[in-house]
């Protein structure tokens, strides 16, 4: 897997270069703003992108704004954001954009597993979400629109799709069958009015997108 690494701190750069070698992932290029990210992903068409939110030259959202792009531009690069924060907006834009996308917290990247884990589902075509962004999302959803109508054991489901988990993950996490978990991702489907025939992946992420409130319908 080849990677670029864009983060304005120097000494998490160099930290997150050394994780990805200890994964055997190769870091092609480390940068430091969101110019020199777009130039690097250019030159070298890595896999993924690994990209800190805020870089200069305001430290407020160059990041995910040059990671946005060169997904509108190169839709075959997997992105993965990291932030210090939990800011439901920017998962929201994210997955917009489909598969092949991630966003984690900075505290979650220094665990091996985890990392490997993200990276490997998003070059997959897969979506990430960090555990803490999908439980304040469940926090501050309104209970009044559709997805109050699902049961606290879809809502489980719901929340191991968001994070990207594939159903044999949700089975074994929720000690289930894999027909029960199919069974269960189905009424969400369902409930969700995301019944037309599409792919199923397609449809994994539509219905994060619903919970999000990314998308509106009738």
């Amino acid at each position: 897997m080849r990677v670029v690494l864009a983060d304005d701190s120097l000494l998490l750069r160099e930290g997150l270069v050394r994780l990805l070698d200890e994964l055997g992932i190769t870091v092609v290029a480390a940068v430091g703003d969101g110019a020199a990210l777009a130039d690097a992903v250019d030159t070298h068409r890595p896999d993924v992108a690994v990209v800190d939110v805020r870089m200069p030259p305001t430290f407020t959202d160059e990041g995910l704004r040059a990671a946005l792009d060169i997904r509108r531009r190169l839709p075959g690069t997997g992105i993965l954001v990291l932030s210090q924060y939990v800011e439901t907006s920017y998962a929201t834009e994210l997955l917009v954009h489909g598969g092949g996308v991630g966003y984690l917290l900075k505290d979650r990247v220094s665990r091996l597993a985890d990392l490997s884990d993200a990276l490997e589902r998003i070059v997959g075509g897969g979506t990430v979400l960090d555990p803490d962004v999908v439980a304040t999302l469940f926090v501050r959803r309104d209970r009044r629109d559709r997805l109050a109508t699902l049961t606290p054991r879809e809502r489980e489901v719901l929340t191991h799709i968001a994070e990207g988990r594939t159903n044999t993950a949700i089975a074994r996490t929720l000690a289930l069958s894999q027909g029960s978990v199919e069974k269960h991702i189905s009424s969400i489907f369902a409930k969700l009015g995301l019944t037309t025939p599409s792919d199923d992946d397609h449809r994994r992420v539509l219905a994060v997108l619903t919970w999000l409130g990314a998308i509106t319908r009738t």
